[in-house]
C-alpha cells in the first residue's frame, strides 16, 4: 500500500531547541516541534550509547550525523544540569513510537516495522489493529545476525520501499540499527526513520516495560535492572560507572 503523504507542520531544523551535550547535539524541545515533511533520521541516546559509541566509531558517526537525537535516559538528562546547568527532558523510544502512532491515526498514515522476529511482529500488528485501526502496517524481520550481507539489506530496503511508509520504526538492538539505518537512510523510501530498539517487545508485550511510577521518578533504568538483572546489570552498573566516569572527566575539564 502506498499511503499518501502527511501534513505536518512547517519546522526547519534550525526552530526547534538544542543542547550540546557531550559533543552531540541532543533535542531539547517538544517533539510537535519536529518537522516531518522532509527526510529525518531519528535516534536516541542514554548512558549506554554513549559508552558503547566512545568504544565504536561508526555508531557514534551514527548519533552525530542523527538529524534528531533523543534524551533517552537519565544519565543524559543528568550530565545535560552537571555540564551545561541546563533542564533536559527525557524522551524515551516508547515516547516518540506513542507521538508518531497518534499523528499517524489522525492523519491515516502508515508505518513499517522493520526488525525483531515474525511472532513480535505479529503481536504488534494484533494490537495496533485495535488500537490504531487508521493505520496502515507492514513489516519485515531481517535474518538474526551480527551481520548483515549486501543481499540481506536489499531485500529489508525492497520490502520497506515497496510499502512506502511514512514513518519506518527500525529495532534490531543498539548499535546494530542506528549503524543500519545511517547507512541506508537515502536508499530508504520514507520521510521518518527512527530506531527504537527495545520499543518492539514493550508494544508486543514480550517483555514488559516498568510500571509509569518508575519512570515518572526518573528510575526507569532500575525498574528494568529489578525485572532482567542478568541481562541488564552490565548496561546499568558496569556502563554506568564508566559513564560517571567520562561526566567526571568531562567536569573536571570545565575547570
Amino acid at each position: 500500500m502506498i499511503a499518501e503523504k502527511l501534513q505536518f507542520q512547517a519546522t526547519t531544523f534550525e526552530e526547534y531547541s538544542t543542547i550540546n551535550c557531550f559533543g552531540y547535539t541532543v533535542f531539547s524541545d517538544a517533539l510537535e516541534k519536529l518537522n516531518l515533511d522532509q527526510k529525518i533520521l531519528v535516534n536516541t541516546i542514554n548512558q549506554y550509547s554513549y559508552c558503547i559509541a566512545e568504544e565504536d566509531e561508526a555508531f557514534k558517526k551514527s548519533l552525530i550525523e542523527s538529524d534528531v537525537l533523543l534524551p533517552d535516559g537519565i544519565g543524559i538528562t543528568l550530565a545535560a544540569k552537571i555540564l551545561e546547568n541546563k533542564k533536559l527532558k527525557k524522551i524515551a523510544g516508547a515516547d516518540i513510537h506513542h507521538f508518531l502512532l497518534e499523528k499517524l491515526e489522525r492523519e491515516k498514515g502508515s508505518c513499517f516495522y522493520l526488525g525483531s522476529s515474525e511472532e513480535t511482529l505479529s503481536k504488534i500488528k494484533k494490537r495496533l489493529s485495535k488500537e490504531y485501526p487508521n493505520i496502515s502496517v507492514a513489516s519485515y524481520s531481517p535474518p538474526y545476525k551480527a551481520k548483515f550481507t549486501v543481499e540481506d539489506t536489499n531485500e529489508m530496503i525492497a520490502a520497506v520501499n515497496a510499502f512506502q511508509p511514512n514513518v519506518l520504526f527500525v529495532g534490531m538492538t543498539a548499535p546494530k540499527q542506528e549503524k543500519w539505518a545511517h547507512a541506508n537512510k537515502n536508499k530508504l523510501d520514507s520521510n521518518l526513520i527512527c530506531s527504537i530498539g527495545a520499543v518492539f517487545d514493550f508494544y508486543a508485550g514480550t517483555i514488559n516495560r516498568p510500571h509509569k511510577i518508575w519512570i515518572s521518578l526518573g528510575l526507569e533504568w532500575l525498574g528494568r535492572l529489578i525485572k532482567e538483572p542478568k541481562r541488564m546489570w552490565r548496561r546499568y552498573i558496569y556502563y554506568g560507572a564508566i559513564f560517571g566516569y567520562y561526566l567526571s572527566r568531562e567536569k573536571f575539564k570545565k575547570f
